[in-house]
Order: structure tokens, then sequence, then C-alpha cells
């Protein structure tokens, strides 16, 4: 599948209209709904794959809860990296960990995100993993809704790598 291929099959299955309060509050009319390509087999395997040639140097995936889980697991089956599954807030009970799977002490992680709008879920979990020692300088995800993310990450030293905009999926 090309790149043009995928936004369109993208773009015809996610796209939704109508009112929708996004993370930020921003209040948009138009939605993507990511879940519905994380869960259509083809297409998530399709969105992992050219997620795969997007990624900078890193010892281990991150993705973010939710969406960012079932991106970094199939990302993770392409390159054999190990990945990680970073919660919003750390479990109050049994590890008490924030991020399951492994050690992020020293680790440079590759945030692995579905949907970037302004980047506040990531800059909350960037926080939360450099508190714990981890090197976090980059973030790839699905789409970039063209929303502040990539200056908002930039603040924070990190670099935003995206499959998609939201306008090259409004033209598909």
């Amino acid at each position: 599948m090309t790149k043009a291929e995928l936004a369109k099959a993208i773009a015809d299955k996610c796209t939704l209209s109508g009112e929708f309060k996004l993370r930020s509050g921003v209040v948009s009319n138009i939605y993507f709904d990511k879940y519905l390509f994380e869960a259509d087999p083809t297409l998530l395997r399709e969105v992992s794959l050219m997620m795969k040639e997007l990624l900078p140097e890193g010892d281990v995936l991150a993705g973010l809860e939710m969406g960012g889980i079932p991106l970094a697991t199939m990302i993770g089956q392409h390159t054999d990296m190990q990945v990680l599954f970073v919660r919003k807030d750390a479990k109050e009970y049994g590890t008490c960990k924030l991020a399951e799977g492994g050690e992020v002490d020293g680790k440079r992680l590759v945030l692995i995100e579905d949907v970037v709008t302004s980047g506040g879920a990531i800059l909350d979990g960037t926080k939360a993993l450099r508190e714990r020692g981890a090197i976090v300088e980059d973030v790839v995800c699905v789409i970039n809704r063209e929303s502040g993310g990539v200056e908002n990450l930039a603040e924070a030293g990190l670099t935003l790598h995206y499959l998609f905009t939201k306008s090259e999926l409004e033209s598909a």
C-alpha cells in the first residue's frame, strides 16, 4: 500500500464530522477516530510498517495509553525492539509502575502515540518518564492535527515525527 492509499483508507474509515471536544479542550468539527484504524488488522499493520520507517535511534518503544499501545506493539513486531506500555498515571497497587514491560531508568525511549493535537498527554508522560530516569527526545505518531503539538513538544526538547498531517488526511 502506498502512503497516499493509506491516507485515503484512514481518512475514509476514521474521519467523523460533528462537534467533538478534544483532550486539549478545543472543540473541533472534524475528529479522527483512531481506534477505527487501530482495530482494523490490515490498517494497523500498514500504519505500523510505515511508522517503522520514521523511527529515530532509541533503545525501547514506549506506547502511551491507550492508542499508542497497539501501535508500539505492532512496530515492535516489525523491529524486534522492546516495548513498554506507559500508563497515564502509575498504578496505585501491585508494582505501582508507570511503565509496564521493563525498566526505564537510563533507557532512550521513543514514545509512540496515535494522534497529537497540543501534545499535552505526551508532555505529561515525558515528565513522568524523565523523573524515573528515562531519556525521552523523540515521539512518533500517526496523525499530527497541526494544532501546536510540534511547537509545544519542541519547547520540552522533543521532536515529533509523524506519518500524516490533518491536512493530508482531509485532502485524501
